[in-house]
Formats: structure tokens, sequence, C-alpha cells
């Protein structure tokens, strides 16, 4: 399947969330693209739909799914794929993603996105998935890396070798989440250089960047928790840096979910990382 993600080549975007549906509207702000969650464009029509058909008549679009439950042992959900096909019918977004994980077993859905095990089992069985979802949307979707809190034992290769190898066997892009990996890497205690060189650079087709809150716990450890509260952190910015050194000019988006700032200091976000990724582009010429 032909990736479709070079009109955004070069450009950052932001999120588009309720809070700032009014103001994108009327001040149309100086981002390369937006994206939005699929299921909170599930219902048919209403407000929602509203403000994101007026927004895509200035903008492409990456729409971004959490509730896929790609590793999940549960069946794919039927009504959840017809509708996502609805909305790309619709929308006609430049990518569609989601992530590596499961979200449901054995009918009960969990509110959060849960890591998988990273073997052989697990690998033919996500990749088999995935050439599902491709097949009933018509084309290729993206797969987002998780941050971490916890690995399996079970495990025979670390996570970037399971990611590649997906994108390799199911012909999926890869949706590199630059916090999630800085994330995981203080959690767990690789290097997160090392992951994204890991990395094959034709499978990555979007970044993202978004914001994290420190926890300490009990016994004086601390954990690092992907909230999407906060701007961009000092290291997250250094690592996007090494990450567009190996992966090129690779579309990427600033995701705020919390404690939303006010649209500009969002766009403001995104300016910064399009300044990263022009110079460069500069220094590289």
């Amino acid at each position: 399947m032909r990736h479709a993600y070079s009109s955004l080549a070069g450009r950052t975007g932001i999120g588009l969330r309720p809070e700032h549906w009014r103001a994108f509207a009327e001040t149309r702000p100086p981002v390369g693209f937006i994206e939005a969650h699929s299921e909170n464009y599930f219902g048919r029509g209403g407000k929602p739909l509203h403000f994101l058909l007026l927004a895509r008549q200035s903008h492409e679009l990456s729409l971004h799914g959490v509730g896929l439950s790609i590793g999940s042992v549960d069946p794919l959900c039927e009504t959840h794929l017809s509708r996502l096909a609805e909305l790309v019918r619709i929308l006609e977004p430049t990518l569609v993603s989601d992530h590596l994980c499961w979200t449901s077993v054995g009918g009960i859905h969990a509110n959060d996105l849960l890591p998988l095990p990273y073997t052989e089992e697990a690998l033919a069985h996500v990749v088999a998935r995935v050439q599902r979802v491709q097949e009933y949307l018509g084309r290729p979707i993206l797969l987002e890396n998780l941050s971490a809190y916890l690995d399996y034992a079970q495990s025979i290769v670390p996570e970037w070798e399971f990611l590649a190898e997906v994108a390799a066997h199911s012909g999926c892009g890869l949706l590199l989440d630059i916090n999630n990996i800085h994330v995981s890497a203080h959690n767990l205690g690789f290097d997160p250089i090392g992951y994204i060189e890991a990395i094959p650079r034709g499978a990555v087709q979007e970044m993202h960047l978004a914001g994290f809150t420190r926890n300490t716990l009990d016994d004086g450890a601390e954990i690092l928790i992907d909230t999407h509260s906060a701007p961009v952190a000092d290291a997250v910015w250094t690592l996007y840096a090494a990450a567009l050194e190996r992966f090129g000019a690779v579309p990427t988006l600033v995701e705020w979910d919390a404690d939303l700032p006010p649209l500009p200091a969002l766009v403001a976000e995104a300016g910064k990382a399009r300044a990263m990724m022009e110079a460069r582009h500069a220094c590289a010429a």
C-alpha cells in the first residue's frame, strides 16, 4: 500500500480539541495541519462534526484513534471499523492512525492504552489485524508507540524492534511519539537515541510531541507520566532534534489534551517544531 503523507512533509500541526473549536474556526491559525481523535466524531452530525468540517475546509487532517485495540485477542469491532471508514470517506484525512496496544479483553474495556508482550505470537497477531484494518479501509494506517511504565518478562525483543517488524510485515507506517520514547526511556532505563536509530527511516510517517508530568513513588523513585498537560519538555525537544536528523521533515503534531492553554500558546509550540524542522533543512542544504 502507498503511504500518503507526502503532502504534509515539512509541516507541523496541532491537535484540535473541543475547547479550541470556535477559536480555530474564527482565527484559522497558521498551522500546517490538524489532528482529531476519531472516536470523538463517531456520532453522526452535531457540533463536533460541524466544527471539524469547518476546520477541514482550510487544513489537512490526521485522524488519530484510541479505540481500535489492535493488539487485543477480542475480535475487531465491526461497528468501530464501520464508523471509522465512514469518517475517512467524509473527511478524506491525509493520515489515519491508532496505537500499538490493547484496550479490551473478553469484551471488557479499559480506559487506557495497554502494552503488549513483544513475542513472535504477538507479532503475527498484530500484523494480521493491521492488514485486516487496512483492507477494510482501503488504505494504510499508522501505529503509534506507547508510553510505558512496565515491561513484560515474556518479551523477546525490545519495543523498537517489534515496531519495525510490524511495519515491515504489515505495510503500515509508524507514528513515532517522541515524548513517549522519552517517558519510556526514563521509566524503563533504555537509551532513547538508540531507540530512534533502530527505527527504519522510511517507516516513520508522522511524529508526535507532547508534555509529561513527574510523579514520585513511595520508594522515592521518580516516574514520568504521559499526560499531554504541559509544554514540550527541553529533553523532548532535544530528542526531537535527533529524530529530525534521522527521519527528515516528517509531519509533526503537538498534542495537548489536559490543562489546555489558549490556542495561540499551542500554535506557538507547533511553530517551535516548525522552526527546528526548517533549521535542520537549512543545515542539510
